[in-house]
This record gives structure tokens, sequence and C-alpha cells, in this order.
């Protein structure tokens, strides 16, 4: 009896789960920081070679481009596209392939979007006599850091030569279990802006403040005021965020400082109330730093803009995705105000964003992203190079 593509990516995705295994563990261990990932490029690439995948170099300077072409004719291009780079991160796991690197860990589990594009390049080559059109592979750099390897990828050319028609990404989540998806159509996550303040005052003694000016005072003011610029000005409907992580007075229990330094972020999914919130965060700064005697200086750095996953691409992927899984393990999706730079890509072309679910609660594998203590059940590995092949082979 002749394999459907349904056994057969079954058949080889198991095949190849030891060794897509030992590959992820070998980029776990050592990870590389944004636009720093030379060694994990070269991995990447001979794994591509060893597998006869041809590939271009180069791209934002670690970035790789492979293409498989169907045997015949073709008159579409879909790319995939997975991120390379770690996080300034301790990690705190004991586990055979923790990072040897201090400080920089896979957090984000851009170690398993990597090695599950390749587990899903080598069987796309195996099945090539099956593809109906070309498959772009994009192991892409940055995406942690500003202002994204997307971005930079998009600018250097990587949507032409073949002209990609349409986009998928997947990305680790540790909210759902191991074995399930999750998808959400339209609108999904959230342009991220970033918020750097300094707060100049005249810095003394503490017994004496009316003789200085408190920049620790004022920036007290500051945080709890422009907070009502999203709960007094955003309309209720649009999802915004502005949350401040940062906040740095080097003065101490007698010492009122000169200045104080603020960082922060701001999160939402409208680029009208965007522009406008930039605005207002930066008058009712000045005017209320002004207020008390002070100056200051204040940037916002423009960042990713906000995801929208393509309705009738991810419509597509849901039907596929049920038929190989079961209705069950897709999950639909809420909106988070995250982000993430394959939103450029989205810009550009029809696009979905994928959720793959890592998590293993029996194993006590449920630490989220970003977490000294992030990891993933293994078998995420198969779903994930599987997701890929439904996509590739519908």
């Amino acid at each position: 009896m002749t394999m459907s593509n349904h056994d057969i990516i079954r058949e080889k995705s198991s095949a190849i789960l030891e060794e897509i295994i030992t590959i992820r563990e070998h980029l776990h261990k050592h990870p590389e920081l944004s636009f720093q990932e030379f060694k994990t490029s070269t991995f990447v690439q001979k794994q591509l070679s060893d597998w006869g995948i041809s590939f271009t170099t180069g791209w934002v300077e670690t970035g790789i481009v492979a293409l498989i072409e169907p045997d015949g004719s073709y008159e579409k291009c879909i790319a995939l596209r997975a991120d390379m780079d770690a996080l300034p991160i301790q990690e705190m796991n004991e586990v055979p392939y923790k990072s040897v690197h201090d400080g920089i860990m896979h957090a984000c589990g851009h170690d398993v979007h990597t090695a599950t594009l390749l587990g899903a390049a080598k069987i796309i080559n195996d099945m090539r006599s099956e593809l109906k059109h070309a498959v772009k592979l994009i192991f892409q750099p940055g995406e942690e850091k500003l202002p994204g390897g997307a971005k930079l990828m998009i600018d250097a050319g990587v949507l032409e030569n073949p002209k990609v028609d349409e986009i998928y990404a997947l990305h680790v989540f540790p909210e759902l279990e191991v074995g399930k998806i999750g998808l959400r159509p339209g609108m999904y996550m959230a342009s991220c802006d970033e918020i750097y303040i300094t707060v100049k005052g005249k810095g003394g003694h503490g017994a004496m403040p009316h003789l200085n000016i408190d920049p620790i005072a004022i920036s007290a003011q500051l945080i709890v005021s422009l907070q009502q610029i999203v709960s007094r000005n955003c309309p209720p409907a649009i999802p915004s965020v502005l949350s401040f992580g940062r906040i740095e007075g080097l003065g101490a229990t007698n010492v009122i400082p000169n200045n104080v330094t603020i960082q922060g972020t701001f999160r939402t999914m409208d680029e009208k109330w965007r522009a406008k919130a930039h605005e207002l965060i930066k008058k009712q700064s000045e005017l209320l730093v002004q207020s008390f005697g002070g100056t200051l200086d204040i940037e916002i750095r423009k960042g990713y803009p906000y995801l929208e996953n393509d309705l009738a691409l991810t419509a597509r992927t849901k039907v596929n995705t049920s038929d190989f899984f079961g209705e069950s393990n897709v999950i639909d999706l809420p909106i988070r105000l995250t982000g993430e730079d394959f939103a450029y890509y989205g810009q550009k072309i029809p696009a979905t964003f994928i959720r793959i679910g890592v998590a293993n609660d029996a194993k006590g594998i449920n630490f989220p992203v970003h977490n000294a203590k992030f990891d993933i059940d293994n078998s995420a590995l198969t779903v994930g190079i599987q997701t890929l092949l439904t996509i590739c082979f519908y």
C-alpha cells in the first residue's frame, strides 16, 4: 500500500529525532548574542552542506538562506524562518547541554527554532520530488535586538530571487503542553518601543532637600503620572501597556543624586495611537520635570511593528495542522503584548506566526521564556518539524 505524505512525514520526522535533539543541544550549549552568531552560523552551514542543500551566506553577516526547489517548474515560493540568537541571561539549568558561556543562554528557544528548521530542511530535501513549490529557508540573526534581524534581512533582499509569496515561523510556547500548537488569525502581537529618560536635578545633602532639585522625587512622580497616558488617553478597545523596568539614581541614604535614569517599554496594536502616545509621553515628561525645576533628556526608540497573521494563510494552516495533529491539539490563541521582529515580514507579504507547545508539567518543564530555567520537552522538536512539513506538503 502506498504511504500518504502524512505517513511519510511521521516516519521521517521520528527517524531523525535523535539527530535533531543532538543539534538542538549543541546549539543550546553554545549560545551567541544578537548579531554575533558566527559559530552558530558555521554550524548551520555545515549541517546544510552535509545534507547537500545549497545556501548563501553573509546575510547581515551571520544569516544564511537556503533554497530547495522542486524537480520541475514551479509558480510559488514559500519561506520558513528561524532565528538564531540567544539572550544575556545566566542559565540555571543543570543539564549536560547547559550553556558554556557565562551570562548567555538560549532562554527564548531560538536553538529550538534553528534545530527544527534544520530538521524540516533535511526532510524537505529528501521529499523534493513531492514539492509543488520552492521552499526558502531563512536562518536569521538578531531577533532579540533592535533594529531586528528581520528588517535587515528584508532590506538585503531576502524576499527576492526568487520572490517569496508567503512566509511562516514557529516559536516555542511554554504555556502549551507539548503536542499542541497555537494559532491566531489577524492581530496577534504588539509593537514594542523602548523609552530612555534621564531626569536631571541638583544633588546635595539629604537633610537639606530645600537646597536641591531632587531627581528621585521627580522620577517617582513621573512614573506614576505617565501611567495615566494609557488609562486616560488610549481608546479602551486598543490593547496598550506602558511599563518601566529600570530606575537608577546613584545617591545614598543621605545623598540626593544629580541625575536619575529610567528605562521602560511602550506596546500597543494601533499605529495611529502609537504615534500619539509617543508625543504624549514626551510632552508630559518635559512639563512635569520642568514644573519641579529639573530638566530631562528623553528618547523613544521605535521598535518592531505589531504582528498581524494573514487570515487566509492562518486558516489554511489550521486546517492542515488539525488534519495532521487532530483538532483538539490546535489551540486558538488570545492576543499578547510581547513583540517579535517577524512582524516586519508580515508588512511585506502574507505571513503566519505559529506557536509550538514545549511544556511538560510532569517533568517540571514549565518555565517561561526569558527565564534562567527555561527548557523544552524534546518531543516538541518533532511537532515543530511536522508542522513545517504540513505547510510545505499540503
